[in-house]
């Protein structure tokens, strides 16, 4: 087994964490991958178990591209490196097979938080969410200023946390689809998409994006109303096809 461990934690406990994980911590999620939380001395660490790849990707994993796990640790440290927050990496571990990468894990902390970026879609009277919607906007300039282009901006990936003073820490999490450079307006505006914006959403967003920009807040409105329509198609799409196929 490979193990990487951040400098203050110690291998031989990640390795007994690994080995335990089928029997032991809570279960926190359970579908195409698995989060258990664990209690570990005084702290709570979240785990990530990260779906057995197919053949193709068995090899591509071990011989040619960096694995899912690897690339959460790796960017978490680029993130807290880079000013931008998301839960402490711990550790990552990858065992293989005669065909390549088998499993794979993630360690990081277990963050208490408030609520993800998806309570503010579903309650439109959840307390102060204007507010946060700005800020949470200021946190995306601040991730395209930074050449940031978190892939899964989506609704369920970023944890909310409320400070004393009524301003809000963002984390990131879910961190393996990652690109590092200098963002163009389009590339930025398509950032929004996969957020599920509604219309109030978008018309404070827009505003606020503008006026942090410097563009027209006619245009930024226009155009992240357009990619946020193009995605909510696409998975109306992928909805009806798995219905279709019985699927759930």
């Amino acid at each position: 087994m490979k193990v990487i461990v951040n400098q203050t934690y110690s291998e031989n406990i990640i390795k007994d964490l690994i080995h335990s994980f089928d029997e032991k911590g809570d279960i926190f999620y359970a579908k195409r991958n698995t989060i258990k939380i664990f209690k570990v001395g005084n702290e709570e660490w979240n785990v990530k178990s990260f779906k057995v790849p197919h053949l193709i990707n068995k090899f591509a994993y071990r011989f040619i591209r960096k694995s899912k796990a690897q690339r959460s640790f790796e960017y978490a440290n680029y993130l807290l490196d880079h000013g931008i927050l998301t839960p402490k990496p711990i550790a990552y571990t990858e065992q293989y097979t005669f065909f390549g990468l088998s499993n794979s894990y993630y360690v990081s902390e277990n963050l208490q938080y408030d609520l993800t970026f998806r309570e503010l879609i579903h309650d439109k009277k959840y307390p102060d969410r204007e507010n946060i919607l700005k800020q949470f906007t200021e946190f995306t300039y601040n991730l395209h200023e930074k050449g940031i282009h978190f892939l899964d901006h989506s609704p369920g990936n970023t944890l909310i946390v409320k400070k004393a003073d009524n301003t809000y820490d963002f984390y990131l999490i879910d961190l393996n689809r990652m690109k590092f450079g200098k963002m163009d307006f389009e590339t930025r505006i398509q950032n929004f998409a996969n957020l599920t914006l509604t219309d109030d959403m978008i018309a404070i967003i827009s505003k606020k994006y503008a006026e942090l920009t410097k563009k027209d807040e006619w245009i930024v409105k226009n155009e992240i109303t357009q990619v946020a329509n193009q995605s909510a198609a696409k998975r109306l799409k992928k909805h009806n096809l798995k219905k279709k196929l019985g699927k759930k």
